[in-house]
Order: C-alpha cells, then sequence, then structure tokens
C-alpha cells in the first residue's frame, strides 16, 4: 500500500476522480430512470452504452473520414465534429435503448409477465449486443482518433485542467441539471414521476403508459450515449466488453446514491469516482475493479436503499 500518494497526489486524483464519476453518473442516470419506473434493472444498458463507443468511432473515422492518425483539429471543424460526434452517440444509444423497452420489456408486460421474467429478457439481449459485436469485431479492441488537442489550461496544487478532463466534467453537470430540470417542470416529466408512483393512477389520469416508458427508455439512452461519447473522447479506445465494467460501476453508483433517485445516482457516481481513483492510487490499479465489487456489497448489506434513498412507489391496487 502506497498512503504517500494521498498528499503528493491528491488534487489530481481528487480532479480524475470527478471525471471518471461524472461519466458514470450518465450512464447511472440510464439505470435510474428505468427503475424509477419499472422498478427493473436494465441490464442491457451497459451493451448500449458499448455500442455507444463504437458509434463515435463511427462516426468520427467513417462518416466524418478522420484517419485513426488524423491531426488534432482545431477552431470550428474541432467544434463542428465533437458536436456531430456527441449528437451521434446520443441518437444511436437512444434509438437502442427504445428498441430494447420494445424487444426485451414491452410484449412481456403487455402480457402480464412477472418482473423475472423481464429481467431474463433483459440479459439475454445484453449478451446478444455484447457477443455480435464481438464477433463482428473478433475481439479485437479500436482505437479513436486524437481529434481534440489534450492541451492544459495550467496546473494547481499538482492538478492538470486538461481540455478533455474538463469536458468530462463540466459536461456531466450541464446534461444533470438540464435532466433535473426536465423531470421537474415539464409535462412529461411530470408524465414520468406519475407512473413511477403509481402506473394504475396514471391510467386513470388520461397518461400514455406506453408512451412514457418508451420516452423514459429515450431519455436514459441520451445521457448513455453522452457518457459514451465522453468515454472515447478521453481514453481514445473502446472494445467489446468496455460496457461490463462500466455497466457494474454506474450500477454501483446508481445503488450507492439510491436507485431510481436521479440526484442519488448523479452524487453516487462522483462518490465512486473518487473513491476508485484513491483506491488505484494506494492499492494499485489492478484493484480498481474489486473496489466497484466491494462498494456494491457493502451497500447492499448496510445501506440498501442508498446515501440518498430509494424512489418510493406506491402499492397497486
Amino acid at each position: 500500500m502506497n498512503f504517500s500518494v494521498i498528499t503528493t497526489q491528491f488534487w489530481s486524483l481528487v480532479l480524475q476522480g470527478l471525471a471518471l464519476g461524472l461519466i458514470y453518473s450518465l450512464v447511472a442516470l440510464g439505470y435510474t430512470m428505468v427503475y424509477g419506473v419499472l422498478r427493473l434493472i436494465n441490464f442491457a444498458n451497459s451493451e448500449v452504452f458499448m455500442l455507444g463507443t463504437f458509434s463515435v468511432l463511427w462516426v468520427e473515422i467513417t462518416f466524418l473520414g478522420h484517419p485513426i492518425n488524423a491531426k488534432p483539429l482545431q477552431g470550428f471543424e474541432l467544434v463542428y465534429t465533437l458536436v456531430i460526434a456527441l449528437v451521434g452517440s446520443m441518437i444511436a444509444c437512444a434509438v437502442l435503448a427504445v428498441l430494447v423497452e420494445l424487444v426485451a420489456y414491452r410484449r412481456l408486460r403487455a402480457r402480464g409477465a412477472n418482473r423475472l421474467a423481464s429481467l431474463i429478457s433483459a440479459i439475454g439481449v445484453s449478451i446478444f449486443l455484447l457477443e455480435g459485436m464481438r464477433m463482428y469485431t473478433k475481439s479485437r479492441p479500436a482505437s479513436a482518433p486524437r481529434l481534440l488537442e489534450k492541451w492544459s489550461f495550467g496546473e494547481i496544487a499538482g492538478a492538470n485542467f486538461r481540455i478533455d478532463t474538463m469536458l468530462a466534467i463540466v459536461s456531466p453537470i450541464i446534461i444533470f441539471v438540464a435532466l433535473d430540470q426536465f423531470v421537474n417542470r415539464s409535462r412529461l416529466g411530470k408524465a414520468i414521476r406519475a407512473v413511477s408512483m403509481s402506473e394504475d393512477n396514471a391510467k386513470l389520469m388520461g397518461i400514455n403508459i406506453n408512451r412514457v416508458i418508451s420516452m423514459t427508455f429515450l431519455i436514459g439512452g441520451l445521457t448513455t450515449g453522452a457518457a459514451a461519447f465522453l468515454y472515447t473522447t478521453v481514453y481514445e479506445n473502446t472494445v467489446f466488453n468496455v460496457g461490463f465494467n462500466m455497466g457494474i460501476a454506474a450500477f454501483t453508483a446508481a445503488v450507492l446514491g439510491g436507485i431510481g433517485n436521479l440526484r442519488g445516482a448523479f452524487y453516487g457516481g462522483l462518490a465512486l469516482g473518487m473513491m476508485e481513483q484513491f483506491a488505484s492510487a494506494i492499492l494499485g490499479s489492478q484493484w480498481k475493479a474489486v473496489t466497484v465489487f466491494v462498494i456494491l456489497v457493502l451497500i447492499l448489506l448496510f445501506k440498501p436503499n442508498g446515501l440518498f434513498g430509494e424512489a418510493v412507489q406506491q402499492t397497486r391496487t
């Protein structure tokens, strides 16, 4: 164990933990949105993230024509490329998330199947997407072109404020604030909360349940797509199983904050990212994944409702 890094690299670890944790938060929002409405964990969300990272590469390399060894872009061309890649990833993940809802959930829900059947269906879709991408890529990792030059705003107390790190910190905060306001103030957001509280009462009020559920999956897909873009921009690579560790970490973040609680998922991701970075620095990077599982087990043992409490749903009549 190397505890000296806490004093020598404290602020650097904090900055990196914030960036990683906020990416976790965006994926965790996808889990918590679906759970808040259906009371089910959408395990296919990890593969939605994985396909989002590949969609970023497709947009940058195939659609916009930037090869792997392309030089960093500048000015309007850089902004245009990043925006197109972000929008492309968000759209791809949103469409895939809605398709998962239609294939894995809707028909079973219409037939009155229990939650276990829906859970197994979601796991089946997840395995199908994972194995399909494994065969398509032949298990080879893929690299992204460095279109954003990793220049730094400066260094304070050992923390390097690189442009990609700051992008991974600022963007999720903006997305979370916009989503929080949308859920609390918009008509659709109120409908989502109504369905979350009581599906039967929501039907009596004239709310289209299927539409609300599909929109919930779509919103979760949008946040997951944004996370995929940020992950690819920061780490510049992906692989067919990249969604596994990300999915476990995001699920842990959602449980840590309180599954079904938007703000809980956001702050849970922040907390998990910070704990991961410090654990990796002290124990070694090989313990990073172990840290996530240990935190998940401890949460389920001692505070299963999370730090902010699980979203409460009324008993259905």
